[in-house]
């Protein structure tokens, strides 16, 4: 079995972490979005692969939820005396990680095979793939007329700016990194994990080659909405999704991607049980609904709504299979 997952920080992570608790952790290929990294001091840094490598390796900072558990911060402290501007903290622990992947990449090391070497250095199991191994930058173009990479926008900007529109850098002239097509035509089941649907998932799907093969997967593709009662779990969702005309709302989410029958990504959707009212919304758009409890602080509730997603894709398959 393949289980393939749409992935973008720390909502993905939290999903994957009840995945595995469902299904063995070598079925599961997470495809992650690199729209949000960076070079910094030289280095490049992945924060969604990351963030995912160290939940999924036991190691995420438990009040953060992203970084490194028992971090120190010596050498950014050292920085700082430099007069270097400290709006993008690194930790001495996760410098580790950057040094590795940048030397390895100025060997001309593809980043799907760094990331490959730094997950199993922290013995995770799922399969991690970069969208794409080609440079791409999600940039955010706010309505004051600045052009900022993500984490300019989100990390030292507070993602305060109005936003007017958010592109892939790059995107043009990218291909799907190695083993991502592959994954989504030969998976079991396609899920859209909890992430935020601009800057994650329709960075993801700006790849070339990635949307193509959602369409054309022969599994059920189901989604987890990011919103709960009507509001952003994390992130900045409510800041983004007006601005690609998507309304903060779980069924405004689904509305967003689209059902895959009339040209979208999405066979079905799950909900959190505060959203319940929404449920029928999502099924007259042609896409199958359940309600779940979906807030992931307890382990236990990560795997329940893994559970009701692999549910709901399998009930989804037979449906579409010919009597």
């Amino acid at each position: 079995m393949v289980y393939a997952v749409l992935a973008g920080g720390v909502g993905a992570a939290r999903f994957l972490r009840g995945l595995t608790r469902v299904v063995p952790a070598d079925e599961v290929v997470a495809i992650v979005n690199v729209g949000d990294d960076l070079t910094r001091f030289g280095l490049r840094i992945c924060p969604d692969l990351d963030s995912i490598t160290y939940w999924l390796g036991g190691v995420v900072h438990p009040d953060q939820q992203w970084g490194r558990a028992d971090e120190t911060h010596v050498v950014a402290d050292e920085l700082a005396r430099f007069g270097h501007d400290p709006w993008f903290t690194l930790g001495d622990r996760d410098l580790g990680v950057h040094l590795h992947r940048s030397a390895r990449l100025a060997e001309g090391v593809p980043l799907s095979v760094v990331t490959d070497e730094v997950r199993r250095a922290f013995g995770v199991e799922v399969q991690l793939l970069p969208a794409t191994d080609d440079p791409v930058e999600t940039r955010v173009h706010t309505t004051d007329g600045r052009d900022l990479h993500f984490q300019e926008y989100w990390v030292r900007e507070r993602g305060e700016p109005e936003v007017g529109s958010v592109t892939l850098s790059g995107a043009s002239r990218a291909t799907a990194g190695p083993g991502v097509v592959e994954a989504l035509l030969d998976a079991d089941a396609v899920i859209v994990a909890p992430s935020n649907p601009v800057v994650s998932v329709g960075t993801l799907l700006a790849v070339p080659g990635v949307l193509e093969a959602v369409h054309q997967t022969p599994a059920p593709v189901v989604g987890v909405s990011p919103i709960v009662g009507g509001a952003v779990v994390r992130g900045m969702a409510h800041r983004l999704l007006p601005a690609v005309g998507a309304e903060v709302s779980a069924a405004g989410v689904a509305r967003h991607y689209g059902a895959r029958a009339a040209g979208g990504i999405l066979d079905g959707w799950v909900l959190d049980r505060r959203d319940e009212r929404e449920v029928e919304e999502v099924r007259a758009l042609g896409i199958g609904a359940r309600s779940v409890d979906t807030m992931m602080d307890d382990p236990d509730v990560a795997a329940a709504l893994a559970r009701t997603c692999l549910d709901l894709a399998a009930e989804l398959a037979a449906d579409q299979e010919p009597t």
